[in-house]
């Protein structure tokens, strides 16, 4: 995988820009946010070693709905669209990791807004 490096207070990826591939964190922390309706940074967590970011972008290949800016000097590699396709295809385990990442930021999502899952 392709490596990139980044230092602090650089953007990542931003918010409504078109996005094809995620990141995954080698080195480094980042600062995920998101502009709210009054135009103002709200952030929304951090990243740190072995985060994956901008997996949305990768499946739907929809804008980006946040931004992520290193807060200090970071590595990423790069997951891109094909080697994405790739594991679908040969190594479909490898991406459970990525569906861990996706579930646990939508039942975190449900928390803040006040939804709590029933189960039955």
């Amino acid at each position: 995988m392709k490596r990139l490096y980044f230092k602090p207070n650089t953007k990542v990826i931003e918010e409504g820009d078109l996005g094809d591939c995620a990141y995954i964190v080698e080195a480094g922390s980042l600062e995920v946010s998101k502009t709210n309706d009054q135009n103002n940074k709200q952030v929304l967590g951090r990243l740190k070693e072995n985060d994956i970011f901008g997996e949305l972008g990768l499946i739907d290949g929809l804008p980006r709905s946040a931004t992520v800016t290193a807060l200090e000097n970071c590595t990423v590699k790069v997951l891109t669209k094909e080697a994405f396709n790739s594991l679908t295809k040969n190594n479909p385990d490898a991406l459970v990791p990525i569906f861990k990442v996706l579930a646990a930021r939508l039942r975190s999502t449900l928390k803040q807004v006040g939804c709590t899952p029933n189960h039955a």
